[in-house]
């Protein structure tokens, strides 16, 4: 478990070639839960929902590449809930087995279709919360953010990590538009803000602003490319 506050649970499951981060988070009211981008450690999500997988609402994706939906077909053996993905990236999730190829791993079978689309502004339920969906292109052009305003918790997928950022070279990223969206969707949240990564550690809005390598010049006021 790496979070528990007043409204939401969120315990991680890092794991595979990438060490990608899945996600089972757990709303504390009402019990229901959410999968947020299972990975290669789908089955040990699985393990973990247990006997609850009635109380599964959702499967929340931040987005299409491989090592946040290897998992998918894991999942829907035994959980029967909605798959959720920024229109997108539908090309990406739909092409997983050729990414797998691409990387010399194995192919994670076919893939579940998408049920709903994510819609930036519009919250997305869990039990008797919700996240707001934020819109952070760059990294994968329908890549989103998961903000959950009462916890001031945010999932952000591959869009920034503890002193990094998320990779622009795959198909679909741009330099410009990851920096825009870090600008706009990460750093416009409280600096005590609590971002979940789609790898590595958990870091904060204000640890990131501050120690960051690549926003080190947006803290200090300069105007160079990557402020």
């Amino acid at each position: 478990m790496v979070h528990e506050g007043d409204s939401l649970k969120i315990d991680s499951f890092p794991g595979g070639p990438f060490q990608e981060n899945g996600y089972l988070v757990e709303c504390l009211a009402t019990g229901a839960l959410a999968v947020i981008d299972p990975g290669h450690t789908a089955p040990e999500i699985v393990a973990a929902i247990g006997g609850r997988a009635a109380r599964v609402e959702a499967i929340y994706l931040t987005h299409g590449h491989l090592d946040h939906v290897e998992g998918l077909p894991v999942v829907r053996e035994s959980i029967d809930a909605p798959i959720h993905l920024h229109p997108a990236d539908r090309f990406l999730y739909e092409g997983a087995v050729e990414q797998a190829r691409a990387f010399g791993l194995p192919s994670p079978g076919p893939m579940p279709p998408i049920d709903a689309e994510l819609n930036p502004g519009t919250p997305v339920p869990l039990g008797d919360t919700s996240f707001e969906v934020r819109f952070a292109p760059g990294h994968a052009p329908g890549h989103v953010i998961f903000h959950h305003t009462g916890d001031g918790v945010a999932l952000v997928g591959d869009v920034i990590f503890h002193r990094s950022i998320g990779r622009t070279d795959l198909p679909g990223g741009s330099m410009q538009e990851l920096m825009e969206s870090i600008r706009r969707e990460v750093l416009s949240l409280p600096d005590d803000t609590r971002l979940f990564t789609g790898h590595g550690p958990p870091t904060t809005v204000g640890g990131e602003r501050m120690g960051n390598p690549f926003l080190i010049s947006q803290a200090r006021g300069g105007a160079g490319e990557f402020a």
